[in-house]
């Protein structure tokens, strides 16, 4: 069944290049059963966090009524950019299976090598200026969650 899934991640990569998207698909399954299944629309929706596992994520959450996907697992035809690695935790998918890595996926125009490599600079030697301001009007929201007794947490 895993040959399956990640061949219709990689169906959708194909048929997304035809259709003016990215190279990219994934499928979420649970319980041997895709929840969703879709590609890259980041040209497509003007949307540069519309890659392929976002997007599948967002369906399936839609799907599943549940921002929480423990017990499913993702098929993807590339290995996951940063971003979509952050989804993934985040999602807490049980697995990831990918097909191409992030070198061939460098080879044709997609490095995220530099987004790994800036996370691990200091905040104030990131390429894009990153300045920390007003961090005490922005602690009440971080108080009142703490405080909050019915929060759903996540």
């Amino acid at each position: 069944m895993k040959n399956e899934f990640m061949q219709k991640a990689i169906d959708l990569s194909v048929e997304s290049v035809k259709n003016g998207g990215g190279p990219f698909g994934a499928v979420i399954v649970k319980n041997g059963e895709i929840i969703a299944a879709t590609s890259n629309s980041v040209t497509k929706d003007n949307d540069p966090t519309a890659h392929a596992e976002v997007n599948c994520i967002r369906q399936a959450t839609k799907k599943l009524a549940t921002f929480d996907l423990s017990g499913c697992e993702i098929y993807t035809s590339c290995e996951p950019c940063p971003m979509c690695l952050g989804a993934i935790y985040w999602a807490r998918l049980d697995k990831v299976y990918f097909a191409n890595t992030k070198n061939d996926a460098k080879e044709i125009g997609f490095d995220d090598s530099f987004i790994y490599d800036e996370i691990a600079v200091p905040i104030e030697k990131r390429k894009i200026p990153t300045i920390q301001i007003m961090r005490n009007e922005a602690l009440i929201a971080f108080r009142n969650w703490t405080a909050k007794e019915d929060k759903i947490e996540y």
